[in-house]
């Protein structure tokens, strides 16, 4: 089994502090930095863009786990890449043709990274698993931070873990919407293996971060 990691979504930072609350992260024990960026388009709100990101990276070397729900995505894949993403991950709705929204990530070496929202099946994505390094389950429907984990999803986990093994396949299954103590060791058991978690690391145990991270490391 890969190694379980958290992926602290910056979301739910204090952006009047982003540099600061990165290093807090960092030190923290985060395994990776889990960004998303939304354009007011394919979901409904808005966040950060490339100038802040490429702000962001000379304050930290944690990967940058960066989720773009942004339409048309193509276009802009190679911005956010230098800007110092280091995972890159879209949509299947975002994008006319997966295969070259993978290869272009891949030929600017970044590893690709693949989203699945609640109400997406798995068979959008089932003929490129072997050539995508993670694949993003959203337990929620993505445009803000917050919302309830949807339980319907464990079956996908499930399924994706399964599909994997029997195909020898190597992705990271990663796990983002309303990750939190009381679901984590179900996502966990179910085969995930990266959670995004952005309430429960910056706020729960009056904001302890460490103490998060590892309590939400517990199978």
């Amino acid at each position: 089994m890969k190694k379980i990691q958290i992926s602290p979504s910056i979301l739910s930072a204090d952006f009047s502090q982003l540099a600061a609350e990165i290093k807090r992260l960092e030190e923290g024990g985060a395994d990776m930095i889990h960004v998303d960026v939304m354009d007011g388009h394919f979901v409904p709100n808005l966040t950060i863009g490339p100038p802040v990101i490429k702000a962001l990276r000379k304050h930290c070397k944690l990967m940058f786990d960066v989720h773009l729900m942004i339409s048309p995505v193509h276009k802009y894949i190679k911005e956010y890449s230098d800007s110092g993403a280091d995972i890159i991950t879209f949509h299947p709705e975002a994008t006319e043709n997966m295969k070259d929204t993978i290869s272009l990530i891949k030929s600017l070496n970044k590893k690709v990274g693949v989203s699945l929202n609640p109400d997406s099946e798995i068979n959008k994505i089932s003929n490129y698993l072997d050539g995508i390094d993670l694949v993003l389950v959203m337990s929620v429907f993505p445009g803000f931070g917050g919302q309830k984990f949807i339980p319907e999803v464990l079956n996908k986990i499930k399924t994706l873990k399964e599909l994997k093994d029997k195909n020898n396949y190597n992705f990271d299954i990663e796990v983002d919407g309303g990750v939190n103590f009381s679901n984590s060791k179900d996502i966990l058991k179910a085969g995930a293996n990266i959670l995004v978690s952005g309430t429960t690391v910056f706020k729960e145990n009056n904001g302890d971060i460490k103490k998060n991270i590892e309590t939400l490391k517990l199978v």
